[in-house]
């Protein structure tokens, strides 16, 4: 895919502007677009099928705040027309960000940079806990684990004939069960929140080894910070990614990650069960991705697969499916020192 023209000529940059083709944009098709050897803006086709292009009011208000609050954040580049984001007449609707940061990582390299990383997640809750705002674009049941739960079941119940099949139901069933007896420890009723929503590691910029921003707002929305940093922390202390089924649980990146939390948060902090919440939290959003998986690998649905490496997308959310699982177990196995560890952060940064 090209950017037309016609696309680059909607915003008032120069006639000899380039652009590059990002292959973080796995969602959104992204390209960075330069101008004498310097990164201008980035630049986005958004996926309709996805998100809807009135979640850019929804990103603008939220980043508005934000930059009134002293953090940096990506900005939407007004169209010459002035408008939020440009529609090309084809169906493509695009938009431009300002650039933030100058490095995305795939995984956590030391400590220190989960430690930045947490902090920066600290200060943007703390920034937006008095945002007053009505979210335009809502995607409803992202993190409705029972939901996924039923899902999983119909699509073991339905798909007997899958070739996958004999794969996928007794990993199911493990799924199921864990998912069982995980559901009666989680905390109830936890405040709901303005959250990122998405806070995998390569949704935070980095200048070096510091976190300074996070991208890809598409998912701003109100949850709680038991979803919002389960999904964080499952990301960032797992040590295998979501292609490979060897996964563990790095304690020393989780213990970084909260600390750099506890001391972003400063005056403003998560209430009691709210840090109750988060170890028990990564254990269940990877239990959760793992239903998911699994049910997509009988399902053939999913937006992404890796076709150098498996023949179908079964195949491949088949290996998501076991990776996600063997980290929930991970966690499971660690939640003992993870929550001492939480203990002692907690009470060091009183």
């Amino acid at each position: 895919m090209t950017v037309p023209s016609s696309v680059l000529g909607a915003w008032p940059w120069p006639a000899d502007v380039t652009t590059t083709r990002l292959q973080s944009g796995l969602i959104n098709p992204t390209w960075r677009v330069d101008h004498d050897g310097r990164p201008l803006a980035i630049l986005q086709r958004l996926n309709t099928g996805i998100f809807q292009p009135s979640v850019h009011h929804d990103i603008e208000a939220v980043t508005a705040h934000l930059t009134r609050a002293g953090l940096l954040t990506p900005r939407l580049v007004p169209t010459a027309g002035g408008a939020l984001w440009h529609d090309d007449g084809a169906g493509g609707v695009w938009r431009a960000l300002t650039v933030v940061g100058t490095r995305t990582l795939a995984q956590v390299e030391q400590p220190t940079q989960a430690r930045s990383a947490g902090a920066l997640v600290a200060r943007f809750h703390a920034a937006v806990a008095d945002l007053d705002w009505t979210f335009q674009h809502v995607r409803v049941g992202v993190h409705d684990t029972p939901r996924h739960m039923r899902v999983l079941r119909e699509a073991v119940d339905t798909h007997t004939a899958h070739r996958l099949h004999g794969e996928v139901a007794p990993l199911a069933a493990s799924i199921l069960a864990s998912w069982d007896a995980l559901s009666t420890e989680l905390p109830a009723d936890l405040p709901v929140r303005v959250v990122h929503g998405d806070l995998k590691l390569s949704n935070v910029r980095f200048d070096g080894d510091t976190a300074v921003a996070l991208i890809d707002l598409d998912t701003l929305a109100r949850d709680t910070l038991g979803a919002e940093l389960g999904d964080a922390l499952r990301s960032w202390c797992g040590t295998a990614g979501e292609d490979r089924t060897d996964a563990t649980f790095d304690l020393d990146v989780f213990e970084a990650a909260m600390t750099g939390y506890a001391s972003g948060a400063g005056a403003w902090g998560p209430t009691t069960d709210e840090w109750r919440a988060v170890v028990p939290s990564v254990e269940r959003i990877a239990t959760e991705l793992a239903a998911r998986f699994a049910a997509d690998a009988l399902n053939e649905r999913y937006f992404g697969w890796d076709a150098d490496r498996f023949p179908a997308a079964g195949e491949h959310n088949l290996v998501r499916a076991r990776g996600q699982a063997n980290l929930a177990r991970a966690v499971h196995a660690a939640r003992g020192t993870a929550e001492r560890m939480l203990d002692g952060i907690r009470s060091r940064s009183r």
